[in-house]
């Protein structure tokens, strides 16, 4: 099964990024990063809700075990929804629900997400939605 063009560039992105194949590293020498890895999972999966947990982990540069204990997490914390199809999942976000810390409790994860969107023309606008911006 071919994966889907999007889901491509997020691995392929990811893997670049992570200096994987011999490209140069963006994450800085001491390991860490601004966002933690469930923000990481959430960003991935806000530009492919179809995304497999195996495609998800490479995204995210995380292993497999990790990826479906974040979704687990997100998942009983009420970020994401997760939606059979099959033998498939689909995730849906909760566009509406606060970032967890008090210094930024007062802003939603669609905010974050928005910001993050690797196509500035999809917006997070509720929960499970993802549509074109008008503009």
């Amino acid at each position: 099964m071919r994966l889907s063009n999007s889901r491509d560039r997020i691995v392929e992105h990811a893997t670049e990024l992570r200096g994987i194949g011999g490209t140069a590293q963006a994450e800085p020498a001491h390991g860490w990063t601004f966002l933690t890895n469930h923000a990481h999972v959430m960003v991935a999966l806000a530009l492919d809700p179809d995304m497999r947990v195996r495609d998800l982990a490479d995204a995210v540069g995380i292993t497999e075990r990790a990826a479906q204990r974040i979704v687990g997490e997100l998942v009983d914390a009420g970020y994401l929804r997760r939606e059979k199809h099959g033998r498939r999942n689909r995730y849906h976000l909760d566009a509406s629900r606060p970032l967890r810390h008090p210094l930024e409790g007062h802003h939603t994860i669609g905010r974050l997400l928005d910001v993050l969107a690797e196509d500035p023309g999809h917006v997070v606008t509720g929960p499970g939605a993802r549509t074109r911006s008008a503009g």
